[in-house]
């Protein structure tokens, strides 16, 4: 796969690849997001050793990586027969690594299935061999769970020898564009909706002619791997991947406080939390409180929301038909995704908003955070704050086929006196987005009062 961006990873590896010690940098990042193109690109400039670990005994990893080793030193017998042990592995690098050389190990944590103490065989390893050497080490993983115990936690073994880690996150919807350069503002945001930043699903839907064809083609057939994409990747991570389960199909089909997902699931409290935590840990669900609020991480405010768009989709679209698909009927998932799917690219346009904002901040002022504010009955869309100049913008984002006219701002204003936040003489602006533009009156109503308006992404 190409690799497009991931400019400020390449970089950053870069300055750790100038420093004169050995390194140990640890990447890790969900599946199919790139980890592995990321590597390839760096490692193409330098001296390099690939190693792909598999799901495999110990003594066949061995020999997989014997013969990586044996290939880049020119060694047939090496090639040949491969290690017996990880201590003839350390120890044929100690006498044969004399320039500089990236060794990259991706997959690191099938390994760790393999052998439960390899953490603590590579920390010796490290300890008494690879750190004295001309060595660029790169543990890679798509276990996020994993990669933090066994390399980034406190108690894991090789804690403390990293020298950085690179967390390979999707791309945002702004860098994902990149894939579909050709394609308008509005046909993209359909394709992030469903695939959201995972480089992979991007790459895989632009086979299609059309988004139905590649739903059809690429989702909603048994046969390939985005069908069970969802429960494979929780299935790798969790030892109890039915209750998580349980837990997204609820906030996928709308519940969102704490005490919704409750009676939705029949989990216990106590034990939804812990639930909950690790799955915004796996960056799977996050917790939005409203952007005012002063301590986010003790407000009672909180909504649950799905931060994956592709797991979201696979929820909506693919898990409750999943028998009727299975058999050759995709009627139903095809039916449902006509109904409602534009409700997610309206819930998609809000993000993409914030996105765009932070992009013209010069025009406005600069913001320390942007999200929704919401009380009782009461939303708004776009939220933007500065606690230092005490200054706030206020927005809506609105995906329809009708222009906006005054009286969305008019309203918006209305619910922007309620939002208790920087007292009586804070400053304030509004913004406006409308996929369908707006009308004349709105229009000279936004010269008049310096409103901001943006038609899909575009400033008018």
């Amino acid at each position: 796969m190409k690799l497009i961006d991931r400019v400020e990873e390449l970089s950053g590896l870069e300055i750790y690849w100038k420093k004169r010690a050995s390194q140990l940098v640890v990447i890790y990042g969900k599946r199919r997001v790139g980890k592995t193109s990321l590597i390839q690109a760096f490692s193409q400039r330098h001296p390099h050793i690939y190693f792909l670990a598999d799901k495999t005994t110990e003594s066949e990893n061995l020999k997989s990586l014997g013969r990586a080793v044996g290939k880049h030193f020119e060694d047939s017998i090496l090639t040949r027969n491969g290690f017996k042990n990880w201590y003839d592995f350390f120890e044929y690098l100690k006498h044969r690594v004399k320039t500089k050389t990236v060794f990259a190990i991706d997959e690191f944590p099938y390994l760790a299935e393999g052998n439960k103490a390899i953490s603590s065989v590579f920390q010796k390893g490290w300890d008494e061999t690879l750190s004295k050497l001309p060595i660029f080490l790169i543990l890679c993983g798509s276990s996020i769970g994993m990669m933090e115990s066994e390399t980034l936690a406190y108690h894991a073994p090789l804690y403390g020898r990293r020298t950085a880690q690179i967390l390979v996150r999707p791309f945002s919807f702004l860098e994902a564009r990149n894939f579909y350069p050709t394609y308008d503002f509005a046909k993209f945001l359909e394709i992030y909706s469903v695939t959201g930043g995972n480089p992979a699903y991007l790459m895989k839907l632009k086979e299609a002619k059309n988004l139905k064809d590649a739903l059809v083609r690429f989702v909603l057939k048994p046969v390939e791997l985005l069908f069970e994409e969802v429960e494979f990747i929780l299935k790798e991570e969790l030892r109890e991947p039915r209750q998580y389960m349980s837990i997204l199909r609820a906030i996928s089909f709308g519940c969102r406080k704490f005490g919704e997902i409750v009676n939705e699931t029949g989990i216990e409290k106590s034990s939804l939390h812990k639930y909950l935590f690790t799955l915004e840990d796996l960056y799977l669900i996050d917790k939005e409180v409203p952007v005012t609020e002063k301590n986010p991480e003790k407000s009672r405010r909180g909504l649950y929301q799905i931060t994956d768009q592709f797991v979201k989709f696979w929820f909506n679209y693919v898990y409750p038909f999943k028998g009727e698909i299975e058999i050759g009927n995709t009627l139903s998932a095809l039916t449902q995704w006509t109904k409602s799917f534009d409700q997610i690219i309206a819930a998609n346009y809000e993000l993409a908003a914030r996105e765009i904002l932070r992009k013209h901040q010069a025009k406005l002022f600069a913001f320390a955070r942007v999200g929704r504010w919401w009380e009782g009955n009461e939303e708004i869309d776009l939220v933007a704050v500065n606690e230092s100049t005490r200054t706030i913008l206020f927005g809506e984002a609105k995906w329809s086929n009708k222009q906006i006219g005054t009286n969305i701002y008019e309203d918006l204003k209305r619910k922007a006196a309620k939002v208790q936040w920087g007292g009586e003489d804070r400053k304030k602006r509004f913004v406006l987005f409308g996929k369908s533009g707006f009308t004349h009156d709105m229009r000279k109503l936004a010269r008049l009062e310096g409103v901001l308006l943006f038609e899909k992404d575009k400033l008018i």
